[in-house]
């Protein structure tokens, strides 16, 4: 029964970290962040991975999985900084999101809650097949909204390392002692056993 609910528990959480994943997935397709795009895809993978590993006990895929979210925690804890602006990171400055492809922010720079966008005419700080806008009136900047979904992911990664920890120790425990009581003598496995082709011949003589 603990069992049970360990892989239960697991893959209850591994489905909500790849909703949360899709769903921001989406919101940096929109916004061209090239960078979260590709971490992304990856933690996405990892996911389903950790979803299989769980219904197919393989203990080895559950590893590899609790490798990954301990690299998804830092990386979604230099988006917090990043959009946070700590230390010496700047937004105006780095356009690390999009490979400094181009000057792309994210989508809820303009279409966070409350956003009133207004295009500023003729302005001189318009680079080339760009434009300069102004956001008003937001009930939430977008910086605060993307540390926000970081922080869900980093929330929903530890709860999920700890039971994928959890659940494949389970299974190392159960591979383990499925070895000392014997392997396959627990199914009636007998070893070939050695047939003699000595034949046996009349012996003949004569008188």
């Amino acid at each position: 029964m603990g069992k049970c609910s360990g892989r239960c528990t697991l893959v209850a959480f591994c489905c909500l970290q790849l909703v949360a994943a899709l769903e921001r997935q989406v919101f940096d397709f929109l916004g061209y962040q090239w960078a979260p795009i590709l971490a992304n895809f990856l933690h996405i993978m990892a996911v389903i991975l950790g979803i299989f590993g769980t219904v197919q006990y393989r203990s080895r895929y559950l590893i590899l999985y609790a490798a990954w979210l301990v690299l998804w925690v830092g990386w979604n804890a230099f988006i917090i900084c990043f959009y946070l602006e700590v230390g010496q990171l700047s937004q105006d400055r780095d356009f690390i999101m999009t490979f400094n492809t181009s000057l792309h922010r994210s989508w809820w720079m303009e279409n966070g809650p409350g956003c009133l966008v207004t295009p500023v005419l003729n302005s001189r700080l318009a680079l080339e097949d760009h434009h300069v806008i102004s956001v008003t009136g937001c009930l939430l900047d977008y910086p605060y909204i993307e540390a926000l979904s970081s922080a869900l992911q980093i929330f929903l990664a530890l709860f999920g390392f700890v039971f994928a920890c959890y659940v494949s120790k389970v299974f190392l425990e159960e591979e383990d002692s499925f070895d000392f009581i014997g392997g396959f003598d627990s199914y009636g496995y007998q070893a070939p056993q050695k047939t003699s082709h000595l034949q046996l011949q009349p012996l003949y003589t004569s008188g």
